[in-house]
């Protein structure tokens, strides 16, 4: 008798944690600050446009040398993993380089991970309220050259589920099987 109920106990963990989602949850979920931004693909874009979808959120920008091009590559990865049901899941990527991230070029540099991620632009002002809405840190790095620079910025994605609630934040270097499994929990919801 103990061993049947030890073994529903262990099931029954499994089931749960198998519904766990493994980025950092917002607890209660919250609504996702909306926006209106200039999109990639040549549309107004607006985050809710996309309810009844999962949407990823990250923020970037096309001269990226290392993080924004692993985390697209990842998010790519996962949306694969997922199968038919990544028809459910929408990239969208907000630059943090307005000067040089125009609607055609973001959609030409995220077109190379996946042809349904959409970028998001805008004026230096609408930017600055949307990084703020979420958070992110966003720091121009000068050279003598004012034609080149860098960027630091928050790495992170938001994770937001169907109705437009935000569930979960996950780190740079999170691997494309855990936000496939993420993901797949929201997409059930």
């Amino acid at each position: 008798m103990r061993a049947l109920l030890f073994a529903l106990v262990l099931a029954a963990s499994a089931a749960q944690a198998a519904d766990t989602l493994k980025s950092g949850t917002f607890n209660p979920p919250r609504a996702a600050p909306d926006f209106s931004l200039k999109g990639s693909d040549g549309t107004d874009l607006t985050l809710s446009r996309y309810r009844g979808k999962v949407v990823v959120l990250g923020f970037g920008f096309t001269h990226c040398p290392e993080v924004c091009p692993t985390t697209l590559a990842t998010l790519a990865t996962a949306r694969k993993k997922l199968g038919a049901a990544g028809d459910d899941l929408q990239v969208i990527y907000v630059t943090v380089d307005p000067p040089r991230d125009n609607p055609e070029r973001m959609r030409s540099y995220l077109a190379v991970f996946d042809p349904s991620f959409v970028g998001a632009t805008g004026t230096q002002d609408q930017l600055e309220q949307v990084w703020q809405d979420y958070g992110i840190a966003v720091t121009v790095i000068k050279s003598r050259n004012p034609a080149v620079y860098g960027i630091d910025h928050s790495s992170f994605v938001y994770l937001i589920d169907r109705q437009g609630g935000l569930r979960a934040l996950s780190p740079y270097g999170r691997n494309a099987d855990d936000i496939a499994h993420d993901v797949a929990i929201l997409l059930k919801k």
